[in-house]
């Protein structure tokens, strides 16, 4: 088996400018404070980081986040479910980094896999270009949304740089309370900031007037690429659209950093005649956040999901059997 130590894993992807963040060493032990563990395989031109989720009894499930990097695909597929019967995985999700309906999920389905009836990561999304003067992005915008981040600035928002992960969580604990959705816990956004602003692939950006915070927004950036993973706001001074600043902000950071695209990560999982149709009328799930992100005139845009492939039947039956039953139970 071609498992490699983290060092070779890096000096791999050194090689891959544009593999996705997910697959980066950094994701992997940031996961690892989180009840994964990350394995690396390297095999003809391809590798994969696979990270384990730990369950009951010595069990685990192996997931492929938005991999395999490389191009042959093939060896490193049967590396990864040998893999997954060494680490007692009784089923291997591989999530390509791809948009729905390009080679990588017809090849997977050659292979024994098929289509996934969950979800990990989000499935739809829009992806804004950063090629061209500031002025072409501002062309792209809707009209509303321009007139937001002239408005903040003119408003006296200011965007700063910080490293107080302790005020991002008070304000997504608003975020949370206010608009009924989850959030991690604290020591989430603590692990995954320090790991990837060590290297600089993440910067927290915050919204102020006269100094007091309002909102802020992680966001990642590697290769071509940047990611708005997480934001957070409180309600405070709200006319004063500060999460507009932030996200044009993000944006120049992103350009900065040699980026060509920004990934907005999330939006109801929609056609999009359905999504123009009902956005002013829906407020549940992301249908708020798709209102909000849809005037920065990205491409709206569908991964190719989840795959997955059965390595231990009677396993896998007996697990699904046993989450069933909790289900029933916590009804």
């Amino acid at each position: 088996m071609n498992s490699v130590n983290i060092k070779k894993w890096d000096a791999y992807l050194e090689l891959k400018p544009n593999a996705h963040i997910l697959q980066t060493s950094a994701w992997g032990l940031f996961k690892q404070n989180h009840k994964w563990y990350p394995k690396y395989l390297l095999s003809d031109n391809a590798g994969a980081q696979i990270l384990f989720r730990r369950l009951p009894l010595g069990l685990s499930f192996g997931y492929i986040p938005k991999g395999p990097v490389g191009t042959n695909w093939k060896k490193i597929i049967l590396e990864a479910i040998s893999l997954c019967q060494q680490e007692n995985a009784f089923i291997l999700y591989i999530e390509p980094d791809e948009w729905e309906n390009e080679n990588g999920g017809y090849f997977l389905e050659t292979q024994g896999f098929n289509p996934s009836p969950i979800s990990i990561q989000t499935r739809r999304t829009m992806v804004l270009s950063l090629t061209g003067p500031e002025e072409e992005w501002l062309k792209k915008m809707k009209q509303k949304t321009r007139y937001n981040i002239r408005l903040a600035s003119k408003k006296d928002i200011v965007i700063k740089q910080s490293n107080d992960i302790e005020l991002f969580n008070r304000l997504i604990k608003v975020t949370s309370s206010r608009d009924n959705f989850g959030v991690h816990a604290a020591q989430y956004y603590k692990d995954v900031f320090d790991l990837f602003s060590n290297n600089q692939d993440c910067v927290l950006l915050i919204a102020e007037y006269n100094k007091t915070p309002l909102a802020g927004i992680m966001v990642f950036a590697r290769g071509k690429r940047a990611w708005y993973f997480y934001g957070a706001s409180n309600n405070l001074e709200r006319n004063r659209m500060p999460t507009y600043l932030l996200q044009w902000e993000a944006m120049r950071w992103a350009a900065s950093r040699g980026c060509t695209e920004y990934d907005l990560w999330g939006i109801p999982d929609e056609e999009q005649d359905l999504l123009e149709r009902d956005f002013m009328s829906r407020s549940d799930g992301l249908w708020g956040v798709y209102r909000f992100k849809r005037g920065f005139g990205g491409k709206i845009k569908r991964t190719a999901g989840v795959y997955q492939k059965v390595i231990n039947k009677p396993l896998y039956m007996a697990y699904s059997m046993l989450n069933k039953i909790r289900k029933v139970q916590a009804q």
